[in-house]
């Protein structure tokens, strides 16, 4: 909308300095008067230099019909442009609200979402989650590492299909002994994928909020062991 109205206006004035320079400096006092008002320009603004460049016009050489119907053609293209926006931003809020509904309704339920490392509250504390397969094959194994890098515990899956192959690690290191609280990674391996190849990991929690953010940031979810993840994210939902 703002650069319809900021272009079509100097040209329209340029018009009128060609016949008449008291028609410039009139429509430039307007354009000037509405530009301090507003930083851009409205279906008033738009008129109010229509207006003023009728007034001042010269008379043995009046404003063309051609553009004057043009520059009418634009103010209502502008003006409805300006309701679609009014549309959109009401649409957008009424989204955010159903969406916000929606949201609640996940509180408390189990959410399975793409996470690479998990945290763990209390000592020997069980994880579940789930693998990317991303071919059939012979076998995957999920390894679970402390903040060193070092293996705690690996578990084997078997052969699996495409898909995603669930898991449970019982919170146990490989002698038997608890794993600490603390934060842990997960890496998974593939039988015939390349290990420069990275393979999806989730991990399973309890929902315990809900954020709705704002601009691009949208809705993200509080998980219990991962902690606050976009909602594109969440790859399941279970009671």
């Amino acid at each position: 909308m703002t650069a319809t109205t900021t272009v079509q206006y100097p040209t329209a004035a340029a018009q009128a300095a060609a016949s008449n320079p008291t028609a410039a400096a009139a429509a430039a006092t307007a354009a000037a008067t509405a530009t301090s008002n507003a930083t851009t320009l409205g279906g008033t603004d738009f008129m109010t230099l229509m207006l003023a460049q009728l007034k001042n016009q010269d008379p043995t050489s009046p404003v063309d019909s051609n553009t004057f119907l043009t520059q009418l053609s634009e103010l209502s293209e502008v003006q409805g442009i300006t309701q679609l926006n009014t549309g959109f931003t009401a649409l957008s809020s009424s989204l955010t609200s159903g969406q916000a509904m929606q949201a609640s309704s996940l509180l408390g339920h189990t959410a399975l979402v793409s996470s690479s490392t998990v945290s763990t509250s209390t000592a020997g504390a069980p994880v579940s989650g789930a693998v990317a397969v991303p071919q059939t094959t012979s076998g995957v194994i999920v390894s679970v590492l402390d903040n060193t890098g070092t293996i705690v515990k690996q578990i084997s899956l078997g052969a699996q299909a495409t898909g995603n192959a669930s898991f449970t690690w019982d919170g146990t290191e490989s002698n038997g002994q608890k794993a600490p609280a603390g934060t842990y990674s997960l890496a998974a391996t593939v039988a015939g994928v390349p290990s420069s190849t990275a393979v999806a990991t989730y991990v399973a929690g309890t929902v315990n909020s809900v954020t709705m953010g704002g601009g691009t940031t949208g809705l993200t979810v509080n998980v219990a062991g991962v902690g606050s993840v976009p909602f594109a994210n969440v790859e399941q939902i279970s009671q």
